[in-house]
């Protein structure tokens, strides 16, 4: 799984005091001069004006970077083991770091979140992926907005 960045620990703990109602769910640096942050309210809804006081509260970083807050969307990222253990039923997408078993990409129902790994059913066939591999993963919506 991803390792926590200095950077994503610094917003995460900026926010536990000034916003402790958001989860940061991701950060990435899509480019050297900017970061993308996306966060979550567990039980209740990312709406544009928790996006800008995020922002607002993030000033120190708004000074080095430049800032993207969002919502995690529909197709929503998996970070930690608990976000897995949210979605069991549902189709999920993972990258992994390395090939396992000649294959980086995978796309099926996740039918585990263990402490160390996950399991998905891809085809048919069971594929089990360690967390420390897992370089992105999200849910996916299929047609007709179900997950």
């Amino acid at each position: 799984m991803q390792q926590t960045t200095q950077l994503q620990h610094e917003i995460e703990e900026t926010l536990r005091t000034s916003v402790p109602e958001v989860e940061v769910l991701l950060t990435e640096r899509p480019s050297p001069g900017m970061v993308r942050v996306t966060i979550d309210r567990p039980g209740g809804a990312v709406d544009l004006e928790l996006c800008e006081r995020v922002s607002r509260e993030l000033g120190a970083v708004r000074e080095r970077y430049a800032l993207e807050v969002s919502s995690p969307g529909i197709e929503r990222p998996l970070v930690k083991p608990a976000h897995y253990k949210q979605v069991i039923g549902n189709p999920v997408s993972v990258r992994t770091n390395h090939p396992l078993d000649g294959r980086s990409s995978f796309k099926g129902v996740l039918t585990e979140a263990a402490d160390e790994t996950i399991l998905i059913d891809q085809d048919g066939e069971p594929v089990r992926i360690p967390y420390a591999e897992i370089r992105r993963a999200n849910l996916v919506v299929e047609v007709g907005g179900t997950r």
